[in-house]
């Protein structure tokens, strides 16, 4: 992500991509092709000269007088460079081609990907969504070939779970998929050939219309289960379906499909890869680890579980502290801490969760950076929305003054039944109390955050951040 300068190695330490750019000047003072991809299956054919120092503005200025994006949606979207090993939003004064010479580097700084993968990954320029446009904004879309966009993308984040929802919510937007892509007016018949056509994984997440379990269940539950599916689907859809033929405008569904994704907190992350330590079972079993989606957003930080595709912790900014770690010796991991507040037999403590990832520290930088952006951006606003929201969380009975930081509580996360709500009791987290010395996984007292990287519920402004020195004792919990 762009939200840290340590995003990506500067020219010089990578000589053969130098001497490949040096090599290759000639060429590319003239007029090359360039294809700028789409979410979903287009992309825009662009003849572009002098490639090689060409800037992100640059490039994102012809991409929108192509597709016509009107002056008040600029800033909605962003150029990215994406493969299946990384994702990386850029800056406007990145030069895309550059930091395409330099993608092998970037794959050995921050993925855990084999030499063979790396030597095979190619990324490819995307327009996508603009991680720091906030969702306000978005409702504010009348251009429906805007809307379009925006949601081919929030689309395939869904069908690919991205954005892991609850039933209701999965059907929902598979029938609104459906009227957009197909129109308000097929009867029931119609709507079943066309899903079956297109097939179920088209219109709802992959791992819903595919179904999980063994072999047998799979083979004696597929057909009923589809079927079931099925039918939902076409229930939801009848809903949309005006029966005085008036028909809603494609605006209407797409602004009501955005606005269904919109419930969901962590709508419009960036995503990082990472690794969380599973609870150990038992006192023979050997530690595990299980592999996790972090998400974060101007709203805050959230871990999935990638198999189970649900969220394991959700942390606005106001709620959490966080920093990064480097490796100490050969083996070591980078690791992202996040703490927050909890409770072990009744006594409020601190839990800390090890995030292990070679993306820790653009994690850290780009969670700064959300900070400082949302608070220069909205100032009081943010800080009176985060009030209602902090107050909206609170358990029954608590003081809804409590403020964050060193002299008072954070909300506490409750476990719910949605696949959108924390499952703080499945992680696998260090809990500890600070008695002024040294940190102890004891809990006789509460104690306030020995991470100097928080942010205060009340202005919620980004104060001066100094690294967190993480003790031997901690890294061995």
């Amino acid at each position: 992500m762009d939200g840290d300068d340590c995003s990506f190695p500067p020219d010089s330490s990578d000589g053969h991509s130098q001497r490949g750019s040096v090599a290759s000047s000639a060429t590319l003072s003239r007029a090359q092709d360039v294809l700028v991809y789409l979410c979903g299956d287009s992309a825009v054919h662009l003849t572009v000269e002098g490639l090689g120092s060409v800037s992100v503005q640059e490039l994102g200025r012809s991409v929108r007088e192509a597709l016509h994006i009107p002056e008040t949606a600029q800033d909605a979207f962003a150029l990215w460079l994406s493969s299946p090993l990384l994702e990386l939003q850029l800056k406007a004064r990145h030069q895309p081609y550059k930091l395409c010479r330099q993608w092998q580097d970037l794959l050995y700084r921050f993925t855990e990907a084999s030499e063979e993968d790396i030597s095979q990954d190619e990324p490819c320029l995307q327009y996508r969504r603009n991680v720091y446009y906030p969702k306000s904004k978005e409702l504010q879309i009348e251009d429906e070939g805007v809307l379009r966009l925006l949601y081919e993308e929030a689309r395939g984040n869904i069908l690919m779970g991205r954005y892991p929802c609850d039933p209701e919510h999965w059907t929902t937007l598979g029938a609104l998929s459906l009227a957009i892509d197909e129109g308000t007016g097929l009867d029931g018949q119609q709507i079943t050939t066309t899903i079956r056509g297109k097939k179920l994984s088209s219109f709802l997440p992959v791992h819903v219309a595919m179904g999980s379990g063994g072999l047998l269940s799979t083979l004696r539950g597929k057909s009923s289960r589809q079927t079931g599916l099925e039918q939902n689907l076409l229930e939801e859809y009848r809903k949309i379906s005006s029966p005085a033929g008036n028909s809603p405008e494609p605006t209407q569904l797409l602004h009501q499909y955005l606005n269904t994704c919109h419930n969901l907190p962590y709508y419009g992350c960036a995503f990082f890869g990472g690794e969380i330590d599973k609870p150990v079972q038992g006192i023979l079993q050997r530690a595990k680890r299980k592999a996790v989606n972090v998400g974060i957003c101007l709203e805050g930080v959230y871990v999935m579980d990638v198999k189970e595709k649900h969220v394991l912790l959700g942390l606005h900014f106001n709620e959490l502290s966080w920093d990064h770690s480097y490796p100490e010796e050969q083996g070591d991991s980078h690791i992202l801490w996040l703490e927050f507040d909890g409770e072990e037999d009744g006594t409020p403590v601190n839990k800390l969760l090890k995030i292990y990832s070679k993306q820790a520290e653009l994690m850290s930088g780009f969670i700064e950076f959300c900070v400082e952006l949302r608070s220069a951006s909205e100032g009081g606003a943010a800080a009176e929305m985060d009030g209602e929201v902090g107050a909206h969380q609170q358990p029954g009975g608590q003081d809804g003054n409590n403020k964050n930081g060193r002299g008072g509580r954070r909300g506490m996360l409750r476990r719910q039944s949605s696949v959108v709500c924390s499952r703080v009791q499945s992680l696998n987290t260090i809990s500890y109390v600070d008695n002024g010395k040294e940190i102890k996984r004891l809990k006789p007292k509460r104690a306030a955050s020995f991470f100097t990287r928080q942010v205060s519920a009340a202005t919620y402004s980004a104060a001066t951040y100094s690294a967190v020195q993480v003790t031997e004792s901690l890294e061995q919990g």
